[in-house]
């Protein structure tokens, strides 16, 4: 009988054991609940007594009813306006791509009529010339230099459009700006004046006294007209043109105004510093010429009774 009645009581103690562990487990389950409640009664508290107070204002009076409704509607169209934003946010990629098309059509537009406005002016000038032996074409830059001892000006027309070497290049003004030396049918490149192997014949526009004029490779604004008698005596101010003896330039063009001069150590000839009229920086449009008797000039000078009178 008493080993038949140990694992009865055997079983009785496991059970009874996983009861109290049970106990206890709840216990402490509760000991957490109740230090969790303590935790936040204050919370809770504070909550129910802010709630209560402003349902207390609330009904004290209409005045502050209207007040907590004018709140509450500020309130209301804050986030109203916040949502609103948000929204047009997203709207503004659709409105900025019809924006950036409508932009992109006015340039285009502008352009254009910038285009026939610079082909109105320069078909003025061209008209105000008139006739002589030189004749005229028009081009645009398409690429310049200012920074750099040989600076050359690439220009959109070529021996299709007629230009060709030795053919003078001028600003829409009348200003000079350098000479081609070379050209394909559709362009031709310049020899700007701002190349230290320019050369032409330029003076004082109320003087016959000649020099040569040359740009030293310093100043992109300035040239040298080197080699001036000493009875020019030139001033600031004073008007520098070229001579017409240059195959190039027709006589009279201006080159530029004279900013500074300096008589040589002999006292026998000025160096001047011209400010150029040209905007070398600026330049856009030009004016090309064509001395039509070069040709003729040069033939003649390389005749063979030129060269006869040449070698006695």
């Amino acid at each position: 009988m008493a080993s038949d009645a140990k694992p009865v009581y055997r079983k009785q103690l496991r059970g009874l054991r996983a009861s109290v562990r049970n106990l206890m487990k709840r216990k402490a389950a509760l000991r957490k609940l109740i230090e969790f409640i303590r935790s936040i009664y204050v919370v809770v508290l504070f909550v129910v007594l802010e709630v209560s107070a402003v349902s207390y204002y609330a009904h004290s009076s209409a005045y502050t009813q209207a007040r907590l409704l004018a709140r509450s509607n500020q309130w209301s169209g804050g986030v109203r306006s916040f949502f609103g934003g948000i929204r047009r946010y997203f709207l503004l990629g659709g409105e900025n791509r019809v924006l950036l098309d409508r932009i992109t059509q006015l340039e285009e537009r502008l352009a254009r009529y910038e285009e026939v406005v610079a082909a109105a002016r320069l078909d003025s000038c061209l008209q105000s010339l008139g006739e002589s032996k030189f004749s005229y074409r028009v081009a645009s830059v398409a690429s310049n230099s200012i920074n750099r001892q040989q600076n050359l000006i690439t220009l959109n027309r070529g021996r299709n459009a007629g230009i060709q070497p030795d053919m003078s290049v001028l600003t829409p003004d009348g200003a000079m700006v350098g000479y081609v030396v070379d050209c394909t049918d559709r362009y031709a490149v310049a020899m700007s004046v701002l190349n230290t192997s320019f050369r032409a014949s330029g003076k004082l526009a109320d003087s016959d006294y000649l020099g040569s004029i040359y740009w030293d490779g310093l100043d992109p604004h300035v040239v040298i007209l080197g080699e001036l008698s000493k009875y020019a005596e030139p001033h600031p101010g004073d008007e520098v043109v070229t001579t017409g003896f240059s195959e190039y330039f027709p006589e009279g063009v201006r080159i530029g105004w004279v900013e500074s001069a300096e008589l040589d150590p002999m006292r026998t000839s000025y160096t001047v510093r011209v400010r150029l009229a040209a905007e070398m920086s600026r330049l856009t449009d030009v004016i090309v010429v064509e001395n039509r008797d070069l040709n003729e000039i040069r033939a003649l000078q390389q005749s063979e009774l030129i060269e006869q009178h040449t070698r006695m």
